[in-house]
């Protein structure tokens, strides 16, 4: 049972009527939660479940999302998460894609015909974000992210279990549907920390002001946009006892992140990683406290965790360089539903290529400047679009900011900024003047009411392009 998930619950030293899963309406004790998840793995298995047969869960998130999440991996069977709010066409896609042997939803238990079978060691099904393409099914094992949890939790345990014997660990909130592998993973982080986990079925300032007043939580995790939300909510005046937010699923600005611990004093500490590796870099509470200059950062690698930069070649470039960052964790996912492994990113020495550029500076921290898919070539000159959009955010108005690749016959690529938020094109551009150097500049800005993003607030750069593309006669400057 220690190599299963299920683990975190069932066998954990949880006291039976301590109050365990909670939510703004209530809360489930570990005894009662213990007592769900048995029955979800009893019905299961009466209905015909074997070892690595999928089963399909679209429940909102809450305790009875969770347990029955823990009763899935106590059966044997493979947790396939289906967001409550996903359209039908995203529901039989994620159907078709792994073929559970059941659903379960809030009207109880649906078998299927014909299910696949997985390895017995999968644990769940996660997604790519689709950022930049269709989002695939990641296969992620109890065993890798078992190691995973215990990557991350090792630097943040820095005093001695007998310091913090007399002290339970501040409650887990967990803002985001535990239908992402973000939501997932927090809520196994909590648990593997000895933790009450806090559920939000959805995020509002409101509600969140209040779980951490209630339940008096001191660490939490926040995706960027919700940074944003609490920043500019002016009913939302104070969060204590909110000590450290990590930042989690999306690309932090230096910016936001200043505007919220400048609001609130809160120590926002960024971390990194891929849904295929897990968090393979991030912050301490020590580094936040000593290297104040460096926010920004993604922070410096886990223990275990080793990474190089190469470039075009796939030679490692010099120090303080810039190129392509590869990363070697100690576990990884599985592969990808289907049969397709991740072998195509691995080169010789076991390192997976990102797909993100970045550099390492003196001090070990790491700094990612962009996505290669999304790099602007212009004419030679490599232009990261988060650079420009930063530059852009700094111009009261401005709510949200992107930059895109524009085909230019003479040059191949130019930027072209699109923003949310009204201010006059003059002020971006002297903006833009004072801050980049001239290659950098947009060579055009368009307006949009908003920006399309996924659920947790990454920017769907393609989606965007396509959005663009019946302006083909947008007007560009030299």
């Amino acid at each position: 049972m220690t190599d299963n998930l299920a683990h975190l619950l069932i066998d954990h030293p949880f006291e039976e009527g301590r109050d365990l899963l909670c939510t703004i309406d209530g809360t489930v004790t570990a005894g009662r939660a213990r007592e769900m998840a048995r029955v979800t793995a009893s019905e299961l298995l009466a209905a015909g479940l074997e070892p690595g047969h999928g089963v399909a869960v679209r429940l909102p998130t809450g305790p009875e999302l969770v347990t029955t999440m823990v009763g899935i991996w106590l059966a044997g069977g493979v947790f396939v998460p289906i967001n409550d709010r996903a359209p039908e066409a995203e529901v039989q896609h994620v159907l078709e894609s792994i073929r559970p042997v059941a659903v379960v939803g809030e009207h109880g238990v649906e078998i299927l015909e014909d299910p696949a079978r997985h390895d017995d060691t999968v644990a769940f099904v996660t997604w790519t974000s689709g950022t930049t393409g269709p989002p695939k099914a990641i296969l992620q094992t109890h065993g890798g992210y078992l190691e995973l949890l215990d990557r991350v939790l090792a630097p943040l345990r820095g005093r001695s279990a007998a310091a913090t014997s007399d002290r339970e660990p501040s409650p887990n909130l967990v803002p985001v549907s535990v239908a992402l592998n973000a939501g997932i993973y927090n809520v196994c982080f909590g648990l593997r920390a000895g933790a009450a986990v806090v559920l939000m079925p959805r995020f509002t300032t409101r509600d969140f002001s209040e779980l951490v007043h209630r339940y008096q939580v001191r660490s939490t995790v926040l995706p960027p946009a919700a940074m944003v939300m609490l920043t500019e909510d002016a009913t939302v005046t104070d969060l204590a006892p909110l000590r450290f937010v990590r930042s989690i699923t999306a690309p932090l600005s230096p910016l936001a992140a200043r505007r919220f611990m400048d609001r609130f004093g809160v120590i926002v500490l960024n971390s990194y990683g891929q849904a295929e590796v897990g968090e393979v870099i991030g912050w301490t509470a020590a580094d936040a406290r000593d290297h104040p200059d460096k926010l920004g950062a993604a922070g410096r690698p886990h223990p275990g965790v080793d990474i190089k930069m190469v470039g075009e070649d796939s030679m490692p470039v010099a120090d303080g360089r810039v190129g392509e960052l590869l990363v070697r964790p100690p576990r990884m996912a599985a592969g990808y539903a289907g049969g397709a492994s991740l072998d195509d990113r691995v080169d010789a020495e076991g390192f997976v290529r990102t797909g993100d550029h970045a550099r390492v500076d003196p001090e070990g921290f790491v700094w990612i400047e962009g996505r290669t898919s999304d790099l602007i070539n212009r004419g030679g000159n490599k232009v990261f679009p988060e650079q420009v959009e930063e530059v852009l955010r700094l111009a009261p108005g401005i709510k949200e900011a992107a930059v895109v690749a524009w085909p230019d016959e003479r040059l191949g690529e130019v930027p072209v900024a699109v923003v949310v938020g009204d201010v006059d094109e003059a002020v971006l551009i002297a903006l833009c003047r004072e801050h980049l150097a001239p290659y950098k500049i947009p060579v055009a800005f368009h307006r949009l009411s908003a920006l399309p993003r996924n659920e947790v607030g990454k920017l769907l750069r393609r989606q965007l392009m396509e959005e663009l593309l019946p302006l083909a006669a947008i007007e560009i400057r030299d």
